[in-house]
């Protein structure tokens, strides 16, 4: 009898410590999800910084362009496009490594499209009479710099959308 009652509560006590190692696996697991979430949600609220900081910069850009300052539009793109760097130089989660190649994509096609901007302007700005611009191609341009500007809007919301659905 004595041995039945040893043996049953080494039995129960074996029980109860499996419980509680199991308890104990299941907040290391949640801890490590926990844990996980973070790093994306301090990522994605590192891209939304940056992306934000580049939105900034680019309001010396507008006014640049509203003097026709072609020097300091270059220079504000320049400094705008230092963010797509900084966004390139970031450490992704690696469940956030495809969506941080989206908002990559997307500013270097904003970007691009930026830089031709400013150099179409500063063809016409630069523009003499020995050296006229050829206004027979502005419109085409024009329309090809708004496509790849409307590229750029619509990957920068598809990488917004992937990183809502992450």
């Amino acid at each position: 009898m004595r041995l039945t009652i040893r043996l049953l509560s080494i039995v129960c006590a074996a029980a109860l410590a499996s419980f509680a190692l199991a308890g104990c696996a299941g907040n290391a697991q949640q801890n490590a999800v926990s844990d996980e979430q973070s790093r994306n949600r301090q990522f994605m609220s590192q891209v939304n910084e940056t992306v934000e900081e580049m939105g900034e910069r680019l309001e010396g850009f507008d006014d640049a362009a509203a003097r026709g300052d072609v020097v300091t539009m270059r220079s504000a793109a320049q400094n705008a496009f230092e963010c797509i760097s900084t966004l390139e130089s970031m450490e992704a989660p690696e469940a956030l490594t495809d969506i941080k190649q989206q908002y990559v994509d997307a500013c270097g096609t904003l970007r691009d499209a930026l830089s031709a901007y400013v150099d179409l302007y500063a063809e016409v700005e630069s523009a003499t009479d020995d050296a006229p611009f050829d206004y027979s191609s502005y419109e085409a341009r024009l329309a090809e710099i708004q496509d790849q500007y409307n590229k750029g809007i619509e990957l920068l919301q598809n990488a917004d959308k992937a990183a809502t659905e992450a």
